[in-house]
């Protein structure tokens, strides 16, 4: 095997680091875009802080759900497994409890699967070759990420008076 191949296995970008990344930066921008609610809301002093911590929020929302997407896929992640990592970016600070309990339990784990022996679906081949081509992997991340924020904006916010 290549060192090429091998480089996604280990170092910076295990499984366990980039979902802990991801969810305890969703759970620090959920932070200030309640901070910017309670300036807006509360003290009825600027709405600044939810234009701009709501925008980060959304972005760091949308990156959660990509890699927890990734790392479900790589770990072998049970349908209801994934399903509740995603509904953790919903409640307020609800990603930094389940990542612990993820660690905890051993659902991240420090290497990634799918490089070493990509599985046959399309899922699996899929991840597969992000991971065995990380630059490649993080501009096809950061895209995925880019473009559902996007989407997002387009449909405009959940509730709307």
């Amino acid at each position: 095997m290549s060192t090429t191949a091998a480089r996604p296995t280990t170092g910076r970008f295990t499984p366990t680091k980039l979902f802990r990344a991801v969810a305890i930066t969703e759970a620090i921008t959920w932070t200030l875009l309640l901070i910017g609610m309670f300036l807006k809301y509360v003290t009825e002093t600027t709405e600044l802080g939810v234009r701009v911590f709501g925008m980060l929020h959304g972005i760091a929302f949308v990156a959660y759900c990509v890699v927890t997407v990734v790392v479900a896929v790589d770990r072998r992640w049970s349908a209801g497994r994934a399903m509740l990592a995603l509904f953790c970016a919903i409640p307020p600070l609800a990603t930094v409890p389940f990542e612990r309990r993820a660690v905890k339990q051993g659902w991240l784990g420090d290497s990634w699967r799918l490089p070493e022996g990509a599985g046959t679906s399309a899922p699996d081949r899929t991840i597969a070759w992000l991971l065995r081509n990380p630059v490649r992997g993080a501009a096809v991340g950061a895209a995925v990420v880019a473009g559902l924020t996007l989407i997002a904006l387009i449909v405009g916010p959940p509730f709307q008076k």
